[in-house]
């Protein structure tokens, strides 16, 4: 993984010292909050209902024991034992107390971690796949690309005020396990037929109040020219948007009302003019870069056996464990979905667990997924048994990854000053009503994920099931949408009719699911289901 170097640490110090002295003057009275809140939206602070809440970056979703253990630290010193991880493999506390993020944000330096971008209208934490440098089927290690266009985007002048905030996403497979036609901007990693290695290239994608799916905007870009390329597109966007309303600021409208092939004409046009000035990256930076991401000393001779006489370890195996490109290997797959838990918060102990485990089990690397869950992305084989019962021990056994009850699910109401309802308890009885085990495995891949208002920070427009908290006349009520998808057949949920209160969308779920069982055929999800018999196919059966 990527370590900082003395410019680094120098501009993240810097940074720190800077908020220190905005926060000092705000809780003194010297600015209003109203001229404070940019201040503290550029270093992840937000105020929620009940608190501040901070937001710490993990560039890409990877880091290691001794930051797990930072995180650990602040969860047990400023919050309430406790984090979130979100859906753009970040962190964030919610318990937050004014005076003293800025000293969250010295002990985050002290491991090179930071909370600049997490927020605000600016280039957000850049995601990728969580298995990046580990998973069988990649191209590449797809991070090294990540860390350059994030070196890039901190801080650049021309970006630094944008219309509305930009969300980019970098994957090198087939398998899409980014979500990655749902950013603004996103690469895949791909080879032409001469063996060239380059990017297929998507942009003005995004969920929201008008959700778009990202149009493929070039089939090949070489890689030397992708941080003008991305230039090009910032340039085009920043140059049209529509300052002049909220709702119409993010790159998905312009390339919408722009239209496909005009957007991509003006960005054409752009990317002409950089490259006439021959200002791309040097290879000899990539190579500085890429140099952080050599894979880890995997040793050989490894064997493939794993010992599958425990019933309980074999499914925990079958569901949680995936293919390593390296013989011996295996990746591991943590659940932060416990039944009736609130999904993706993890105890200050359980973060120091995982910190263990990855120290000593997985070349001291975790991530962190946008389905928000973790992974130890290389464990040996002869090692799985002894990390399954670590993890059982301390509540992150689950075996349900993809299942029903790995639900994705926005803070909601509970936390968050724009929701209009709560998430957290829908979430809690869904995953209760589903917990048997035997009928989880039954049903098969199907992902639910809740948003407690239109902003849509669970991604409802991408859940297999989705749904959407509403204000209807002042009481909470529920949307419940089918087939959306996020993976590389991607697709929008459609919403299914009248909405539902708390109780009702628990039953609603309950009876699309058992729908479902009743029609579907051999090998078939439930999103595949869904795209064969439509809308009208579930209709009746949830709404009688």
């Amino acid at each position: 993984m990527y370590r900082y170097d003395n410019y680094d640490k120098a501009m993240v110090d810097a940074r720190v010292a800077e908020f220190r002295d905005q926060t000092r003057r705000r809780v003194e009275g010297h600015l209003t909050d109203d001229q404070f809140k940019p201040l503290r939206l550029k270093n992840g602070l937000y105020l929620q209902l009940h608190a501040y809440m901070l937001r710490v970056a993990i560039p890409y979703g990877t880091f290691n024991s001794t930051q797990m253990r930072k995180l650990a630290h602040i969860a047990r010193k400023y919050d309430r034992g406790y984090g979130h991880f979100t859906t753009r493999q970040n962190i964030q506390y919610n318990w937050i107390k004014l005076e003293e993020a800025p000293d969250i944000l010295a002990d985050l330096a002290e491991v090179e971690m930071h909370a600049i971008q997490t927020s605000g209208e600016s280039i957000r934490n850049i995601s990728a796949d969580q298995y990046a440098g580990a998973a069988a089927d990649e191209i590449m290690d797809p991070r090294p690309w990540a860390e350059m266009i994030r070196q890039m985007t901190t801080f650049m002048p021309e970006f630094s005020y944008l219309p509305r905030k930009f969300k980019i996403a970098v994957i090198a497979s087939e398998a899409d396990r980014a979500a990655l036609r749902w950013h603004d901007f996103a690469l895949r990693i791909v080879k032409n037929e001469t063996g060239e290695v380059g990017f297929q290239v998507f942009a003005g994608g995004g969920m929201g109040r008008t959700p778009f799916i990202a149009y493929e905007i070039r089939d090949f870009l070489p890689t030397g020219q992708i941080l003008s390329y991305l230039q090009a597109v910032l340039r085009t966007w920043n140059r049209n948007a529509r300052r002049d309303n909220i709702h119409k600021q993010r790159m998905k409208i312009l390339v919408h009302e722009l239209g496909e092939e005009e957007f991509r004409r003006q960005v054409e046009e752009e990317f002409q003019h950089f490259l006439s000035m021959g200002e791309d990256f040097p290879q000899a930076e990539y190579d500085r870069i890429a140099a952080y991401f050599t894979p880890p000393p995997f040793e050989s001779g490894l064997s493939e056996e794993v010992d599958r006489s425990d019933p309980d370890f074999a499914i925990w195996l079958d569901r949680q464990v995936v293919a390593h490109k390296a013989p011996g290997y295996a990746i591991v797959n943590i659940s932060l979905k416990p039944i009736g838990q609130i999904p993706g918060d993890i105890s200050a102990d359980q973060m120091d667990l995982v910190a263990d485990l990855a120290e000593r089990y997985s070349f001291d690397e975790i991530r962190a997924t946008h389905a928000q869950n973790l992974v130890l992305p290389h464990v040996r084989k002869r090692d799985l048994y002894a990390v399954w019962t670590a993890l059982n021990e301390a509540g992150l056994g689950e075996a349900n990854l993809d299942l029903v009850t790995d639900i994705i699910a926005c803070p909601g109401l509970d936390y968050c000053s724009l929701a209009n309802a709560r998430s957290i308890p829908v979430a809690q009885k869904i995953a209760e009503r589903f917990a048997d085990q035997d009928r989880q495995r039954d049903l098969g891949e199907l992902k639910i994920k809740i948003s407690g208002c239109i902003n849509a920070c669970g991604h409802h427009h991408a859940g297999n099931i989705g749904i959407l908290g509403v204000d209807r006349k002042g009481s909470e009520s529920y949307q419940l949408l089918l087939g959306g998808s996020g993976d590389e057949v991607t697709s929008q949920a459609k919403i299914t009719g009248p909405g539902f209160d708390e109780a009702g969308i628990v039953d609603a779920v309950e009876r699309a699911v058992e729908q479902y069982r009743r029609i579907r055929q051999p090998g078939e999800r439930f999103v595949d289901t869904y795209r064969r018999v439509g809308m009208e196919g579930f209709k009746e059966a949830i709404y009688g």
